[in-house]
């Protein structure tokens, strides 16, 4: 025995439409992260490799009274400068070999392994680059400015090309050490929040 109890709708009501929630997709914000990790990744490569290669290249030679007795300016000259090109492309080197975990995050976003994995890596890369940045950003600042108290003389005034490559790369690794630092801020938060 059921009771059934009809109401007539009043015409007065005006009738509206019915709003239809999409489900939200999977993966949302999460998969728009792993796109921008992604896309800084080709970044940083670019800022790494272009550091590495810049210095690598850089070299000067000023002609004295002969041609037997040069002055010359190298990378290779400078310990600093080379512990600079090979920890540039190592750093390089890593986040390419990055790349197919950053695919997963965007296949997989809700996914935490690949994502600690490479937060962790990406600190232990940041802590290599910004310490060749920095050590070469002083030995830098001494060639364009000198130190009076140790008698260390500006060689900028007459090795002007060779300056301006290695303060372009400094740059550059400056860059690739920043995008480090907003790769590694964008994956924590992705893995926090759920």
């Amino acid at each position: 025995m059921s009771t059934t109890i009809d109401i007539p709708e009043s015409s007065k009501v005006a009738k509206g439409k019915a709003v239809v929630v999409a489900p939200l997709r999977p993966g949302g914000w999460k998969k728009g992260v792993a796109i921008m990790d992604f896309i800084l990744r080709l970044g940083a490569i670019a800022a790494a490799l272009g550091a590495a290669a810049t210095m690598g290249t850089s070299d000067q030679t000023l002609p004295f009274f002969t041609q037997f007795f040069q002055f010359e300016a190298s990378y290779d000259s400078f310990t600093t400068f080379q512990f600079f090109v090979i920890t540039m492309a190592l750093v390089g080197g890593y986040l390419v070999l990055s790349l197919p975990f950053s695919v997963v995050a965007i296949v997989r976003p809700h996914a935490v392994g690949p994502r600690l994995f490479l937060i962790i890596l990406d600190t232990v890369f940041l802590t290599l680059a910004t310490a060749s940045a920095a050590s070469a950003a002083a030995v830098v600042y001494l060639a364009h400015n000198g130190d009076q108290d140790t008698n260390w003389l500006a060689i900028c005034n007459q090795f002007g090309d060779f300056c301006a490559q290695t303060s372009s790369a400094v740059v550059s690794s400056f860059v690739a050490v920043v995008v480090f630092v907003l790769l590694i801020v964008m994956s924590a938060f992705a893995i926090g929040k759920p």
